[in-house]
């Protein structure tokens, strides 16, 4: 499985098998985020056999079950802080797909103070992300028409039209896919719309934009 085929096979998947992540799955994972730590400066942290985090009410409520592993997704405090968690939250999902998992955003429904996540000075955690052996591998979500999430003079040329196919299957808080990607020769910039943790679902969708258009296609602005 490439990147692009995990991008289109992945959905949210709230109900996991009481399996282990092990062996050199657990080993390919947890050195891919210690690899987007490094790279993008935030505090990323793999926790498994852990399943306090989610035994709470509103993980009930948000129809969590067997939830025992998950990876925290933190940093310092600034402007561009929730998106960069959606950009290499994002990248560490389909990874995690890739390798036979199955994964979850999580936002609210799951029991901050139990996370076991030691942060330092002046650093935030922004989310979570479910992650093991789904009970299914989750159904596809409705998509916004393509013309809805983009600002272009013109035909778009093909590369474009793709990477927007490619945000559309992106995650996003409440499946809301408020974002706008606009065009201007070869330079791309991605504007969030209000609504909740829509600079997350910006960073998700970038990735997923560039994945779909081949980063050699464009710039981003």
């Amino acid at each position: 499985m490439d990147l692009l085929q995990a991008m289109k096979e992945r959905h949210s998947v709230r109900s996991y098998a009481n399996r282990p992540i092990e062996g050199e799955t657990k080993e390919n994972l947890q050195n891919y985020i210690e690899k987007c730590s490094k790279e993008s400066g935030l505090h990323l942290q793999l926790v498994l056999d852990e399943p306090n985090a989610f035994d709470s009410f509103m993980a009930h409520y948000g129809k969590f079950s067997g939830v025992r592993n998950y990876i925290l997704l933190a940093g310092k405090k600034n402007s561009d802080l929730e998106e960069r968690c959606g950009y290499y939250g994002e990248k560490i999902v389909l990874f995690a797909q890739m390798l036979g998992l199955n994964t979850c955003w999580v936002a609210m429904t799951y029991k901050k103070g139990a996370a076991k996540l030691q942060l330092n000075r002046g650093e935030k955690l922004c989310l979570v992300i479910a992650v093991g052996y789904g009970l299914s591998n989750g159904v596809p979500h409705k998509s916004r028409p393509g013309e809805s999430v983009m600002n272009v003079q013109g035909t778009p040329p093909d590369w474009f039209l793709k990477g927007i196919d490619a945000a559309l299957l992106a995650p996003t808080a409440m499946n809301q896919q408020k974002f706008v990607f606009s065009l201007d020769r070869d330079t791309v910039s991605a504007k969030a719309g209000l609504g909740f943790y829509s600079k997350i679902d910006l960073g998700i969708a970038k990735y997923h934009f560039e994945l779909g258009a081949g980063t050699g296609h464009f710039r981003w602005k």
